[in-house]
């Protein structure tokens, strides 16, 4: 895997656009067919990526996407902050036009400066679980990563890695 560096959102739609004519086709392909090597294929790219790229270079997702929130994270965000949950309902938390709970604001009220998150341990399960490239059945949120890879460099990154070893 060639190195990863950081890149704004608007760098990373730039190339995924230039390669989304080759990008789909493989996608389709691996939707149809359901690789069985296919999640231990993307978990080993997903290793190779994070020792070579610190999240706290870049922090994108932080900045331009907000988790949808489960009640628990809430009531664990809550907590942490000694505050009670309809506080911080009211000071962090809006439904939207979906019905999920999100963040009021972005980039996340929990960013600091430095690109390290004020409640990391507490940090809820959307956040833990992103950018989803080591999580099983690959196959079943392909165009989930194809949308992730306007955000998120290792991302971009193994799915042009999948393009060229397809």
């Amino acid at each position: 895997m060639k190195k990863i560096i950081y890149q704004t959102p608007d760098e990373l739609k730039i190339r995924v656009d230039r390669n989304m004519k080759e990008l789909l086709p493989v996608i389709r392909q691996l939707k149809k067919k359901k690789p069985p090597q296919l999640d231990e294929k993307v978990h080993a790219l997903h290793e190779e990526a994070f020792d070579n790229f610190s999240c706290l270079d870049c922090a994108n997702c932080c900045k331009t996407i907000g988790p949808r929130l489960i009640p628990a994270d809430v009531e664990r965000l809550a907590r942490y902050l000694k505050l009670k949950v309809a506080d911080f309902e009211a000071q962090y938390i809006l439904s939207d036009e979906d019905g999920d709970l999100v963040f009021k604001s972005h980039p996340c009220p929990f960013l600091m400066p430095d690109n390290y998150c004020m409640v990391y341990e507490q940090r809820p399960r959307a956040c833990r679980e992103y950018p989803h490239t080591d999580r099983k059945r690959f196959y079943q949120i392909l165009d989930l990563s194809l949308r992730n890879c306007e955000t998120c460099p290792v991302v971009c990154a193994i799915m042009e890695e999948l393009k060229e070893n397809k």
